[in-house]
């Protein structure tokens, strides 16, 4: 949905639970506004040290927000999972009145995501449903893929924003640091592209991003064989997984897996370094991370 709106791949996407591991921030400017889009990691039950931290990530991000958006899904029932983020919410926006309803404190908007996958008859029982599920400040139906109602989702989000200075460059669309939107590409690629076994396992960090020397890269051109290639950006990457036993489905048959993701990755990681760059990716083990505070510390979280 922040990739929808905002025009670029800046979060992560898989169809795995539990993917997003940070607080990402995309910045949305139009002509007469801008608003900071925060994609948080799923409010759940911890089952690790992990666990916690990333609920502990959600609490920071919850405590400043002007407006919350409650995501749900068109094509999947209302189930206990909404039940116990709504609880949650209204503990920390809403006040509850004499009458057993409550008042939010922000605004509360429902964006219902994914409606091609509905037809219309089914989408208005779909709206009806949430409607009766919450007291919404407003409710917004939207396909991110399709990119149907999405300038509507970005109005009432506009609107639901207090007036204040512009905090953010036009042309600035992210908080995070290029390290770190590589870093999270990687691990989105290699979700899509393993097993179930292995999505909570893996963590992806870039050591160090080397771009060409100045003199190599501006001043050679007149010494430079005519064929011979531009040097390059050399980006260094980690992948950690929790056992020895995981290494190989990470890397594949004869690096199948490595390579694939490479080469899914090779345009977007030349746009966020600024230059065409070689990914230089190496699978190593940090047994049981999840519930290591030190690893937990040095992997970023």
């Amino acid at each position: 949905m922040i990739n929808a709106l905002i025009g670029s791949h800046i979060a992560i996407t898989s169809s795995r639970p539990e993917t997003t591991r940070k607080a990402i921030r995309g910045v949305l400017t139009t002509d007469n506004a801008q608003i900071v889009l925060v994609d948080t990691p799923g409010i759940h039950r911890p089952r690790t040290l992990l666990g916690q931290r990333l609920n502990d990530i959600v609490d920071n991000s919850l405590s400043d927000v002007d407006a919350v958006a409650f995501l749900l899904p068109a094509d999947q029932p209302i189930g206990p999972g909404d039940k116990r983020i709504l609880s949650r919410l209204r503990g920390d926006f809403a006040r509850k009145n004499d009458d057993g309803t409550f008042t939010w404190k922000v605004p509360l908007i429902a964006v219902v995501t994914k409606i091609d996958e509905l037809n219309h008859a089914q989408l208005v029982d779909k709206l009806i449903e949430i409607n009766e599920f919450a007291a919404f400040s407003d409710i917004v139906p939207v396909s991110a893929l399709e990119k149907d109602n999405l300038d509507e989702v970005k109005h009432v989000l506009i609107e639901a924003m207090p007036e204040g200075p512009q905090m953010y460059p036009d042309d600035q669309i992210s908080e995070e640091p290029p390290s770190e939107t590589i870093a999270e590409l990687i691990r989105g690629a290699f979700l899509e592209e393993l097993t179930d076994e292995l999505p909570h396992s893996l963590a992806v960090v870039v050591d160090s991003i080397d771009y060409p020397d100045e003199d190599e890269e501006d001043g050679s051109d007149a010494q430079r064989p005519a064929n011979a290639p531009k040097p390059k950006a050399q980006v260094h990457v980690s992948v950690y997984v929790e056992r020895d036993s995981q290494k190989p489905i990470i890397i594949g048959r004869k690096a199948e897996h490595l390579v694939r993701v490479k080469k899914k990755l090779r345009t977007p990681i030349n746009r966020i370094v600024g230059c065409k760059a070689n990914l230089d990716m190496h699978v190593k083990v940090a047994k049981e991370w999840q519930s290591d505070p030190k690893k937990l510390e040095r992997l970023g979280f």
